[in-house]
């Protein structure tokens, strides 16, 4: 049974038919009008293409005419045959080009063109050329002239005029067709134009139709819908149609029938669902009220795991204190409050004036926080504001103090904190929420405490091993640092956190400067792995660091705590000093035997032969010559050993005069020259100065001098000059000691005036020596305030320079002791000792060091010469004759006086008054009895450095 459409008449069929007609006629009018547009632009393409074909045939056959005929009048002036041949291989080109103009004309005149260029060509190549080869050939040009005057030029030009009268006829045939095919397209644009309007006239006609049949009725249905969901009457009369719109019509007026029959029982509900609201707005108060409580507690909370969070991951006091002060007042809503320790000065406060909390701590221990104290619980009291805390207002106002003890583990108060609310009283079920608050408070004070002790223990850890000079390292069990002292940091680590390094990255930073690093790093590894206690005692590693040659020795010991192994203790010691002497003192003890036993091998051996052989005069005295000579340098040997000790001691003594530098240089010069080869050359050079004094010991500086000479002529083996040169440099004398010989090497330079050093070198093999000559030299020439320094160029020679200080005067005594009197004044000394014996003594010892002296025993005496003379110094004794004036009031006398204040005093005592004469301005303080010498070695030192500066000098002892 087949079903049936419910419709007669459907829409959407009737809307179908149309458009599938109007889709066929839009379709074939598209078709054609492609259509006529394909053939048109075939039919074009295809005679452009035959045009331009015929226009480069006919280019081409001029081109050919042109080179024959050009060939052929070449041949005619040149007589030359190839250009002949030329000319008529052209006739077979134009031939073929000729045919294909055939086979491509389009019209008679191409046909006509075709056959021109044939008749032609047969003129030309077949009629005229041949007879004018012929003429040339027979001498004839004549002939030739003759014929291209009267007809051959003028059918050549006549051809070739009509050749471009062709070529300029295709050109505009081609123009022509071009012109054609767009006014076709132009006609083909109208007739697509006029296609269009067609079509857009069908589809207004189509949509016409179409809204005429179903716009109307749809348009009445909306609005009787819109009426009805205003709540409005509306006509719902169903469209008598038998198609879509007729059936939409019966459904929407059963749907109205329905809904206003729903619509009673909403109603009837809605009424319910009102009481029903009432009752729900009821509960939603009840749960608004609960959800508030739920969020102020959500809120304290928040702010109470705020103030713990502060409190816990902070180990500053003052900034926990000041988060506990303000997170409790925003967690107890007080206006102000403060918190101070008890045990300390430390405290916090917010909203208190600085007078407030001046007075609250002023307080601590009186009122209301005694009561706290002794009673250790939370209490809360309520007062009237003070007028400074009611601003503007003059009404009663009262507010509401809480005092809060924060205890301590050992149930003692370690701190106080009250906060004050204005208008709104604590309340008495929020004390145990505060006393907790309290409680964690107190951990957190305690836990800060103890940080702050284990800080200060660990800084004074820290401290004291900072203070050891050697190197001290703690590693845990895997090598990992855990603590090191600031030597060892300076050295190894400089710019690196050297706590908490680990094994890989310290051991991979000592490997760029230890030399032995798989040693070290063995021994290392070995003291680790050491568990039992006392098993690394005395376990030890040296090694060497790359870039300053330093010895390090290191020591291993493991750290325990309850029997358990926490880490291991590392002290580096610079052993450089010891390693050095110890190698200094091995190259001595070889040097000295060497030294020793050659001279003293050479006086037993010529002593023995004195003793057993009967020799000549002449030879017994070579041998005993010898002798003296070995005995000399033994001699020489020795002292200097007792130099080095005295030195050391602090035991050398010094006899100090004024003294002429230039003899001592020529003395020194005159002996080194007795002996040497003759290939060294010794030479003085003076400057223009006639005298260099020197306040010194002239045989110390003997000495000097004698050692580098000495020196200088040893360390050139192979001759050379050796040039000792004296000049002045301000208040300097300077004598250089330079020679040829075989120079220092660089490395050396620096420990060159070490004790028992020597240079390693091949070269030096053969010559001897202890190392202590410069080492002596050194220390003779800064006793003497003096400086020597060394510049050298390793084989080429080394230059010695000694700077000593010029004498202020220029006195000095000579050798025999006489006195020298120079250009200036003698030093002018006043002597006040009241002991005559002494006086005396101290008077020659003066003047034989060429001073005047004028002696005084008592200090009104003395007071009066200076009236009349004032001296250059003045020795002082304390204690003067009875009723004389004393020392130290000769000296407030002498220093009231501004004529007097320049004169330097010399004090010379038997008192140990010691403090007394430092109060006085005085350097030290030298007690009877003391070498003669001293005082006058003193009195010319001070002098020369200082001048008469006024000084009040004590002797130094």
């Amino acid at each position: 049974m087949k079903h049936k459409h419910p419709f007669k008449k459907s829409l959407s069929r009737q809307f179908a038919v149309l458009m599938a007609g109007f889709l066929a006629f839009f379709i074939a009018g598209s078709s054609l009008l492609l259509f006529f547009q394909s053939y048109l632009n075939s039919r074009f393409n295809a005679d452009r293409d035959k045009l331009v074909y015929l226009e480069k045939r006919s280019v081409e056959i001029n081109r050919a005419f042109n080179k024959a005929f050009f060939d052929v009048r070449g041949y005619l002036a040149l007589d030359n045959e190839s250009l002949l041949q030329s000319a008529q291989a052209q006739e077979a080109i134009i031939h073929n080009l000729s045919r294909q103009v055939k086979q491509a004309a389009l019209t008679s005149e191409d046909n006509s063109m075709a056959h021109s260029i044939d008749d032609f060509s047969v003129y030309y190549f077949k009629e005229t050329l041949p007879k004018v080869v012929k003429d040339v050939n027979l001498g004839r040009k004549d002939l030739v002239k003759k014929l291209a005057a009267s007809t051959s030029t003028a059918k050549v030009n006549s051809f070739q005029n009509s050749l471009d009268q062709y070529q300029k006829n295709v050109n505009n045939r081609l123009d022509n067709r071009v012109k054609d095919l767009m006014a076709s397209q132009r006609n083909l644009q109208v007739v697509f134009i006029i296609f269009m309007v067609i079509v857009l006239l069908a589809v207004y006609l189509i949509l016409r139709i179409m809204f005429k049949s179903a716009g109307r009725p749809l348009a009445f249905l909306a609005e009787s819908a819109n009426e009805i969901a205003a709540g409005r009457e509306a006509e719902l009369s169903v469209v008598n149609r038998e198609d879509e719109i007729g059936a939409l019509s019966a459904a929407f007026k059963k749907m109205v029938l329905s809904l206003q029959d729903k619509e009673k029982d909403l109603l009837a509900q809605n009424e319910e669902l009102s009481a029903q609201q009432d009752e729900l707005h009821a509960q939603q108060d009840e749960l608004q009220h609960t959800l508030d409580i739920l969020r102020q507690n959500e809120m304290n909370l928040n702010r109470r795991n705020q103030l713990i969070h502060q409190i816990s991951n902070s180990l500053d006091k003052e900034e926990v204190l000041r988060s506990i002060v303000k997170s409790m007042c925003q967690l107890i809503s007080a206006d102000k409050g403060i918190i101070t320790l008890l045990d300390s000065s430390e405290y916090a406060s917010f909203g208190v004036s600085d007078r407030g909390v001046s007075q609250f701590r002023e307080n601590i221990y009186n009122g209301l926080n005694d009561r706290l104290l002794s009673s250790r619980e939370i209490y809360t009291i309520k007062r009237e504001q003070e007028p400074a805390e009611k601003g503007f207002h003059d009404e009663i106002f009262y507010i509401y103090d809480l005092y809060l003890p924060v205890i301590s583990s050992e149930n003692t108060v370690m701190a106080i904190m009250v906060f004050s609310r204005f208008g709104s009283p604590f309340l008495q079920e929020q004390r145990a929420e505060f006393t907790a608050l309290a409680k964690q408070i107190g951990l957190s004070l305690e836990k800060i405490n103890i940080y702050e002790k284990s800080e200060k223990d660990r800084r004074l850890n820290q401290d004291i091993i900072d203070s050891v000079q050697e190197g001290i390292q703690l590693l845990d069990q895997k090598g990992n640092i855990v603590q090191i002292n600031r030597q060892l940091a300076e050295r190894f680590f400089p710019k690196t956190e050297q706590e908490g390094l680990l094994w890989e990255k310290w051991t991979e930073l000592f490997e760029a400067e230890v030399e032995d690093f798989p040693g070290f790093l063995a021994f290392l590894q070995n003291s680790l792995k050491c568990e039992n206690q006392g098993e690394n005692e005395g376990n030890s590693f040296t090694y060497r660091v790359k870039d300053n040659s330093q010895v390090i020795k290191v020591y291993c010991e493991n750290v325990f705590h309850n029997r358990m192994k926490v880490g291991t203790v590392l002290v580096h010691r610079d052993i450089t000093r010891e390693f050095e002497i110890d190698k200094m003192k091995s190259e001595f003890v070889s040097t000295v035997s060497h030294e020793l036993r050659t001279p003293l091998a050479s006086v037993l051996g010529f002593t023995e032969l004195l003793l057993n052989r009967t020799l000549k005069p002449e030879r017994q005295k070579k041998y005993l010559t010898t002798i003296y000579q070995e005995a000399e340098r033994l001699t020489s040997l020795i002292n200097d050993f007792l130099d080095v000790q005295r030195m050391e001691s602090g035991s050398q003594t010094y006899e100090m005069k004024y003294t002429e530098i230039d003899p001592i240089l020529m003395k020194v010069i005159e002996h080194q020259k007795i002996g040497i080869s003759s290939m060294i050359d010794i030479v003085l050079e003076l400057d223009s100065v006639k005298k260099h004094a020197v306040f010194c010991d002239p045989g110390k500086i003997e000495q000097v001098f004698t050692n580098l000479l000495s020196n200088a002529v040893k360390y050139s083996p192979n001759g050379g000059r050796i040039t000792v040169s004296v000049h002045q440099d301000l208040k300097k004398l300077v004598i250089e000691v330079k020679d040829e010989g075989l120079g220092i090497p660089e490395e050396a330079i620096d420990k060159l005036f070490q004790k028992f050093y020597r240079i390693d070198n091949s070269d030096r093999r053969k010559i001897g020596g202890t190392g202590l000559g410069l080492a002596i030299v050194n220390e003779i020439v800064k006793a003497h305030r003096g400086e020597i320094s060394v510049e050298s160029e390793y084989g080429r020679g080394s230059l010695f320079r000694v700077s000593l200080p010029l004498a202020a005067g220029e006195s000095d005594t000579g050798e025999d002791g006489t006195h020298i009197e120079s250009a200036k004044e003698t030093i002018q000394v006043m002597l006040i000792e009241d002991d005559k014996s002494l006086a005396e003594l101290l008077r020659e010892e003066l003047l034989q060091k060429g001073m005047n002296v004028r002696s005084f025993t008592n200090g009104e005496a003395a007071l009066s010469a200076l009236r009349e003379h004032i001296p250059d110094a003045i020795v002082l004794d304390i204690m003067l004759e009875k009723g004389s004036i004393d020392g130290w009031t000769f000296m407030k006398t002498l220093k009231k006086n501004s004529a007097y204040t320049d004169i330097p005093i010399f004090v010379s005592s038997a008192l140990e008054e010691k403090e007394k004469g430092i109060s006085h301005g005085a350097k030290d303080y030298l007690i009877k009895p003391y070498k003669l010498s001293q005082l006058s070695s003193t009195i010319m030192k001070s002098l020369e450095e200082n001048g008469t500066r006024g000084l009040i000098h004590i002797p130094e002892n």
